[in-house]
């Protein structure tokens, strides 16, 4: 996904979204720890724009590889962009942050949100 300041933090979500269907981004106003949940109180609105959020004015390409593991990932957005980014899987109905198993690479945590959703639309027929 293509990062620049006039891009709206909407986007790169929807963006995420359709490549990993059972995962969403949330953008938060502080970086959480490794192996600590964002606070939900800091994220950000995703109507806001990424130049209004962020000190680095860098724009490039941040790569959706399913092999990437999630705590990688997140990183690699702070670090390269300026955005604190948390990963959410989908799981029985809920959105959890994925904070205990940032080991995990973004394919194994989308396939595991399409597993506990398929168990969710099984049990709801």
């Amino acid at each position: 996904m293509k990062i620049y300041n006039t891009k709206r933090l909407k986007d790169l979500q929807k963006e995420f979204n359709n490549r990993f269907p059972y995962l969403k981004i949330e953008f938060f106003k502080t970086p959480h720890e490794e192996g600590v949940r964002s606070k939900e109180e800091d994220r950000l609105d995703p109507n806001l724009s990424i130049g209004a959020v962020r000190e680095k004015p860098n724009i490039g390409f941040m790569s959706m590889d399913g092999e990437m593991q999630v705590g990688f990932f997140e990183k690699t957005f702070a670090h390269s962009f300026g955005l604190n980014v948390q990963v959410y899987r989908k799981s029985h109905g809920k959105w959890l942050q994925t904070w205990v198993s940032d080991v995990w690479t973004l394919e194994e945590q989308n396939n595991r949100g399409k597993i506990l959703g398929d168990i969710d639309d099984a049990l709801a027929s």
